[in-house]
């Protein structure tokens, strides 16, 4: 079985056992990105806390977060952990599309995937996972997201080694999947999803697995695991 074959059927599996997980879960492409910043080690429900409290102070936007008073952007956000560190990050990222793009996410990313990937890789502490994040679910460009869970799942199915770099892990994705947007968003969230119920760091549930229940998955994919 083809590694084309194998990914499309994990991912068959996944979709009908876990459903749609409707990933990212933002009002605004900007709320994406600020939440790409602001979930960076840390769990998402404490990301939420933080959105909350930016938009009951009324400044998600990149005009308002640009010039926001430092502290009072820490206050917000504190409930995201590492506020000292993500506070000048947002501001850095807003002033950006304020003074670069006129205050416009989506001029932001009008250009070449690859080019825009390089400007977020330039801003303060945006690492390749961050970047990947924000251009496929704020720019809906297609571009695999990588993460620890991805690694800890397929190295686990015999499809990446364990020490994979981002690149390699990436270019393996992306070269046996469609070019497709929403399959790439749906596929990420999907195996964060398995990661976090079933295929854990320590004693993962691999009997409650939905991928272990497969005869092909079994016979195919989890032979070298």
């Amino acid at each position: 079985m083809s590694d084309k074959v194998k990914l499309m059927n994990i991912y068959d599996v996944l979709y009908r056992c876990f459903g749609p997980r409707h990933w990212w879960p933002a009002d605004t492409p900007f709320e994406v990105m600020v939440g790409a910043i602001l979930t960076q080690n840390v769990a998402w429900v404490n990301v939420e806390k933080a959105i909350r409290n930016l938009k009951e102070a009324d400044v998600l936007e990149p005009s308002k977060l640009a010039y926001m008073d430092s502290e009072e952007l820490k206050v917000l956000i504190r409930p995201a952990g590492f506020y000292n560190q993500k506070a000048p990050r947002l501001r850095y990222m807003s002033r950006y599309i304020v003074e670069q793009c006129g205050g416009s996410v989506d001029k932001l990313f009008e250009g070449d995937m690859y080019e825009v990937r390089s400007i977020l890789l330039s801003w303060p502490g945006v690492g390749q996972e961050t970047a990947d994040a924000i251009l496929l679910y704020a720019g809906n460009k297609p571009i695999f997201v990588i993460d620890a869970y991805t690694k800890r799942v397929f190295s686990r199915l015999g499809l990446l080694s364990s020490d994979a770099s981002y690149e390699r892990a990436q270019e393996y994705f992306m070269n046996n999947l469609p070019n497709d947007v929403q399959l790439f968003n749906e596929y990420h969230a999907l195996i964060d999803e398995l990661a976090k119920r079933m295929c854990l760091k320590r004693n993962p549930l691999c009997s409650r697995c939905p991928l272990s229940q497969c005869r092909w998955a079994q016979k195919e994919v989890l032979a070298d695991a």
